[in-house]
């Protein structure tokens, strides 16, 4: 899914508010591999045919996906992806993933013409709030792949959005060409060229937007840009949503397995990233819910 697990993020992330509209009804569906990529020599980028959780899905959801069993290898548990793009039009979703054990090994062996079960779309997603100013996404290796969708939402609504792309060298840097495709202005950093170093994001990102502040800033793909988020939506008085991972069971609350970094009292339950987020509010918060 992104990037941005739970570790050092206490007392920055909460619950957000509860939701205006119904969450989209997850579905399961047996999805045709229609493409497969590999970026920058290290992700896989997958697209699959799912009309029914493309059509369905938000910005910043995320499909389960049953890994495939090869020969002898069985994987039980399913794998969270976030949705990076959703083409409604043909049907198609896009999940982009990099190799980090056994499943997404076996994944990455999945060519065109197989067969992926899907569950979803799952999760709470972004939301863009009412106001003035541009949407900044900012987003590091895989976690570029859980603000895209928002980029796709800003583009029907004629909202602009400013993009901030981190990875370590340029060609392993995700969704320049899907902000040209979507109108998006990219903001380019690398750590090749020191320029994804947070001082140095931080420069670029005041310098563009401090004289006109984005209405919310939405971040995934690390704990240092959340905090660094955090820290300019304080000054800038703007909202701030993360897309947050976890390991996951189910991704539908029944294992109670991914814990967001939430405090609670000793005789409540606390929030689960699957059905609680992946997306919650970042800021300073210390109370206990």
């Amino acid at each position: 899914m992104s990037s941005t697990g739970t570790a050092g993020l206490e007392g920055l992330v909460r619950v957000r508010p509860p939701e205006t509209g119904l969450r989209p009804e997850p579905t399961w569906d047996e999805a045709e591999v229609v493409a497969h990529e590999v970026i920058g020599g290290r992700y896989h980028r997958l697209v699959l045919h799912s009309p029914s959780i493309a059509a369905r899905a938000d910005a910043g959801q995320f499909v389960m996906i049953t890994v495939p069993s090869a020969p002898g290898e069985r994987v039980l548990l399913p794998r969270p992806m976030a949705i990076h793009r959703r083409r409604v039009a043909t049907g198609d979703l896009e999940v982009i993933f990099n190799i980090v054990g056994r499943g997404t090994d076996v994944l990455a062996r999945a060519v065109e013409g197989d067969a992926l079960l899907l569950t979803g779309p799952l999760g709470r997603g972004f939301e863009v709030p009412d106001g003035d100013g541009p949407v900044l996404l900012i987003g590091r290796g895989i976690g570029v792949c859980a603000v895209m969708g928002v980029a796709e939402d800003a583009q029907a609504q004629g909202v602009p959005v400013l993009a901030a792309l981190s990875g370590r060298t340029r060609d392993t840097v995700i969704g320049e060409a899907d902000c040209d495709e979507l109108g998006a202005e990219p903001v380019i950093v690398t750590d090749e060229d020191g320029s994804s170093a947070i001082e140095a994001l931080e420069t670029i990102l005041r310098t563009r937007l401090d004289g006109t502040p984005p209405r919310v800033v939405m971040v995934c793909g690390s704990g240092r840009l959340t905090r660094l988020a955090v820290a300019l939506g304080r000054e800038w008085n703007v909202p701030v949503q993360v897309s947050l991972e976890a390991h996951m069971a189910c991704g539908v609350g029944y294992c109670h397995g991914c814990a967001a970094p939430i405090a609670a009292r000793d005789d409540v339950e606390g929030p689960l990233v699957c059905v609680d987020g992946p997306v919650f509010d970042a800021g300073d918060f210390d109370e206990v819910a």
